[in-house]
C-alpha cells in the first residue's frame, strides 16, 4: 500500500474509494521505470493506457520536420500521463512522451480501465474528472498561446509548476512558452533583477 501512497493523495480529494475497491483498482496497475531519454509514448504508435507519474519527470513532445523537438506538456511527480486523443480514438499518436530524468509510473491499460469502470463506478467518476481537467489544461494553454504576452506566460508557469526550472532543461521550457531560449533569458532577467 504504501508504494501507491502518492496515486492514493492523488484520488482521494476526487473520490473516496473502500480498502477494497483500492485492491481491485491496483491490481491493474503495472509499474514501469523509464530511463532517462526513454520513452513512455513514441509518436506512430498507440497509446492503450494511462500512466501515473510516482516519480520522476516527462516531457510531451513533437518533432518537426527539422527534427527538432517542440516540447507541448510536462508530466510531473503525482501527474496523470498520456495520449487521450490516441488512447479515445485508437489511433497513433502524433506526439512523444519521453522521460528527462529517471522516472517510474503505474500504467493501467485501456481495456482494465474499462473493466474497472464498470466493476467500480467511481473509477468512472475518476476518469471523467481527469478528463475534464486534462481538457481545461488544453483549452487554457490555447487561450495563453494567443492572448497572453510571453512574460505573462512565463509567470503563469512559474505559478502551477514552480518546480519547472529545478526539473526540466531551459530550451524545453522555451519552446514550450513558443519562445526563443535568449527571448526566457531576458524574460528571466527582468523578472528576477
Amino acid at each position: 500500500m504504501d508504494k501507491f501512497l502518492k496515486i492514493i493523495n492523488s484520488i482521494d480529494p476526487i473520490i473516496t474509494i473502500n480498502n477494497e475497491e483500492f485492491s481491485v483498482f491496483s491490481a491493474a496497475l503495472v509499474s514501469k521505470k523509464i530511463k532517462k531519454n526513454d520513452f513512455f509514448l513514441k509518436e506512430g504508435e498507440i497509446c492503450d493506457y494511462i500512466g501515473f507519474v510516482n516519480y520522476g519527470v516527462l516531457i510531451y513532445f513533437k518533432t518537426n520536420d527539422k527534427g527538432d523537438e517542440i516540447t507541448t506538456d510536462f508530466a510531473f511527480e503525482g501527474d496523470w500521463v498520456n495520449n487521450n486523443q490516441s488512447r479515445l480514438n485508437n489511433m497513433p499518436s502524433k506526439i512523444n512522451i519521453k522521460a528527462i530524468e529517471d522516472s517510474e509510473v503505474f500504467v493501467i491499460k485501456q481495456k482494465d480501465l474499462c473493466d474497472l469502470y464498470l466493476m467500480i463506478p467511481k473509477i468512472e467518476r475518476l476518469g471523467r474528472i481527469l478528463m475534464e481537467a486534462a481538457y481545461l489544461k488544453i483549452a487554457e494553454q490555447s487561450i495563453e498561446l494567443q492572448v497572453l504576452s510571453a512574460k505573462e506566460r512565463y509567470e503563469n508557469l512559474l505559478k502551477k509548476y514552480p518546480q519547472v526550472f529545478q526539473k526540466v532543461q531551459l530550451y524545453h521550457i522555451a519552446n514550450y512558452l513558443g519562445i526563443t531560449p535568449k527571448s526566457l533569458s531576458r524574460i528571466r532577467k527582468e523578472i528576477f533583477y
